[in-house]
């Protein structure tokens, strides 16, 4: 074989190495910072709570479980409403919150707004919001004033029809909030609820898919969430790849790398990029420089 055929294979050769290793350094970098950042984090409203009420105050996860979707409620515009005309067909954001908190509630529905604003998905059309006061003294004026701030804060055309905020009766409330697992209290003594801070994304059927916790929610979360929760439904082929690799924990609420499945995916592409290397190796043990060239 000539000298240059010997250096071309040579430069293919290590070209081939760089690449493999390439895909072995990418999956060494997104496993482990990723696991170092799981954590659980439910913080709870406990300003001016007395501490033993916190001991009811909780999430009880029941994934899979039925929401009941004839329970009745009154929207921002004070219509009454079933739960279930807000499905459609498509999945749901779900927060359990009071329109005069304090504190965590703005915060907890500042996150929802911050982190689906970032995600590439349209309210209205791919999912919808739903925000049920656990007070039973709001009013739908309280929940017209929320609805205004925060489809306005989202900025998405699709946010006022899709998002709603509504009020209803103590036996209604109870209902919803036992089905999805969250204990609340309320303190007569400083006029304010103890509860938890979580949302919950359900199907179209209206069954629970996911329990994220805390007040700040990671875009690619939601994401990857509602998609799941759409049962394939919304989402593109790269949110399926994205899912082979990504594995809900719900004991964090979030999801983490499934180093399984992303060893599997990098094992498949040295594969195949193995194979494309001898193929192109092979072709070169073959190849004759034209007469005449050096």
């Amino acid at each position: 074989m000539s000298e240059p055929s010997k250096l071309s294979m040579r430069i293919g050769f290590n070209a081939c190495k760089a690449l493999l290793a390439a895909v072995a350094v990418a999956a060494m970098v997104a496993v482990f910072p990723a696991a170092a950042r799981a954590q659980f984090t439910d913080p709870i409203q406990n300003i001016g709570v007395r501490p033993e009420l916190l001991k009811q105050v909780g999430v009880d996860q029941k994934l899979n479980a039925q929401v009941p979707l004839a329970l009745t409620f009154r929207d921002e515009h004070g219509a009454t409403v079933q739960l279930g005309q807000f499905f459609a067909g498509k999945p749901v954001v779900l927060s359990l919150v009071y329109f005069t908190c304090p504190m965590l509630c703005t915060q907890l529905l500042n996150g929802v707004e911050r982190g689906l604003k970032q995600v590439s998905l349209e309210p209205g059309k791919d999912f919808n919001l739903i925000t049920v006061s656990i007070d039973p003294s709001d009013t739908p004026a309280d929940a017209n004033a929320k609805h205004a701030l925060y489809t306005g804060l989202y900025g998405n055309s699709g946010a006022p029809a899709a998002w709603h905020f509504l009020t209803g009766a103590e036996p209604q409330i109870k209902a919803l909030a036992d089905s999805v697992g969250f204990r609340y209290a309320y303190d007569a003594q400083s006029k304010q609820f103890a509860h938890a801070s979580v949302v919950m994304l359900l199907t179209p059927e209206g069954r629970i898919s996911k329990y994220f916790y805390g007040i700040n929610f990671s875009p690619r979360d939601l994401r990857l969430g509602l998609v799941q929760a759409s049962e394939g439904k919304i989402g593109t082929p790269a949110d399926q790849v994205l899912l082979f690799c990504y594995h809900y924990d719900p004991h964090t609420g979030k999801y983490g790398l499934l180093i399984s499945h992303l060893l599997a995916l990098a094992g498949l592409l040295t594969v195949v990029i193995g194979g494309v290397c001898l193929v192109v190796l092979f072709r070169g043990e073959h190849y004759e420089l034209p007469e005449g060239k050096a």
